[in-house]
């Protein structure tokens, strides 16, 4: 397969593929060692056509595909989107419908986070060749081997498509992906803005002088990575950033004593911007703290054991479902579940709670019990013995 390298060559490809209901796409890139992704390549498919795209190729211009992903009326199809999307969301062109066949998968019965090759093994008995898995594609030219690889990654795609979705609809279970699809591509989640760079993180206190210096630190690491496209952990780790929010130092040998900030770091060039970050952050902390909405939930000293019986519970359930248990809930939502029977988490809404959320309220109520059968583990209604009334 010859890739396309211009922009007429890929304009022809897109009025192509216009008319289809559905296109497959994936993307090779590199970001080992940069902030922002560097997309090498990109590979496209439909039920009729397919292509390989070059975006390193000298002059060509990437807007008729970019106009492609745009298009409501098709149906973008990747498999883990999440990065894709990523790349996509930067170049201005959110691909919107999306479907992506992991999280099918995982609706379907294939297990958590199924992998591609995984998926095509299954459904298309089909065992792909990912000899070249770990490759340079930054390099040119492309070999043939690597073209094979690439172009396999959407021809199987294509097919996949189809069959996934008929088992869903089959199923009644179309609709429980479609969450999942609309929080692939809400654009906050790939909000580079520096100043929301402590949204990704988990700030450990609730003060307005450790909030203020978290935020501003986060938000210095995130400005300073974009700038010399570094990755966020080679400008400065997480948990330096909860070290220095929590010890607040405004000079450089404060700096210095923290354990988690590197030795010698607030000589480097970075040092004396992060120490002005603080101390712009401490001037009024009230004012530039960011507001936390702190949950009205309370730990019980029985949570922990609450939250363990609830992932049994969840794993029964999704056994029996043929569900991933992680399409229903996530840990997170079992630890807010257990201390509040009212959590504003996903598995209290839709389909997840009457797959499992009635469930587990339940179970705290003490109205299902967990039996050992065995190997497997059985969820029964607990019949409580009638009250008699007291005779004197």
């Amino acid at each position: 397969m010859t890739p396309i390298t211009t922009t007429a060559e890929l304009a022809a490809f897109c009025d192509r593929i216009k008319g289809q209901p559905f296109v497959a796409v994936d993307t090779e890139f590199m970001r080992e060692t940069t902030y922002w992704p560097k997309l090498c390549l990109i590979q496209a498919a439909t039920p009729t056509d397919e292509a390989v795209i070059d975006p390193l190729a000298d002059g060509i211009d990437l807007e008729p595909f970019l106009a492609v992903l745009r298009d409501p009326k098709i149906l973008k199809v990747f498999h883990a989107a999440r990065q894709d999307v990523e790349i996509f969301n930067n170049l201005q062109a959110m691909p919107r419908p999306l479907f992506d066949t992991q999280i099918a998968g995982m609706a379907a019965g294939f297990g958590e986070q199924i992998a591609y090759d995984a998926l095509v093994r299954q459904m298309l008995k089909i065992e792909l060749d990912k000899s070249s898995r770990f490759t340079d594609w930054a390099r040119r030219p492309l070999t043939d081997s690597q073209l094979t690889y690439a172009i396999a990654d959407v021809t199987h795609l294509a097919r996949l498509y189809p069959m996934l979705r008929e088992r869903l609809e089959r199923e009644g279970r179309l609709a429980w992906v479609t969450d999942e699809m609309a929080d692939l591509t809400d654009a906050a989640n790939y909000d580079v803005e520096p100043e929301n760079a402590w949204k990704r993180l988990r700030p450990r206190r609730h003060t307005a002088k450790y909030l203020a210096v978290y935020r501003a630190v986060a938000a210095w690491r995130e400005r300073t990575a974009q700038l010399r496209d570094q990755p966020r952990g080679r400008i400065l780790k997480d948990e330096a950033i909860d070290e220095i929010a929590t010890q607040g130092p405004t000079d450089a040998e404060g700096l210095d004593r923290l354990r988690s900030v590197p030795k010698g770091f607030s000589g480097s060039r970075f040092g004396p911007d992060l120490v002005a970050a603080i101390r712009e952050a401490l001037r009024d902390p009230e004012a530039y703290a960011p507001v936390i909405e702190k949950t009205r939930q309370h730990a019980s000293p029985a949570a922990g054991a609450v939250v363990e019986l609830l992932k049994v519970l969840l794993k029964a359930r999704a056994e029996e479902a043929g569900v991933a248990s992680k399409l229903i809930a996530t840990v997170s939502d079992l630890e807010q579940i257990a201390n509040d029977d009212d959590a504003d988490v996903g598995a209290l809404k839709g389909w997840r709670r009457e797959a499992f959320g009635e469930d587990a309220l339940k179970l705290k109520k003490g109205e299902l019990a967990l039996v050992l059968d065995g190997a497997r583990v059985r969820v029964v209604e607990v019949r409580r013995a009638p009250r008699q009334a007291k005779h004197d």
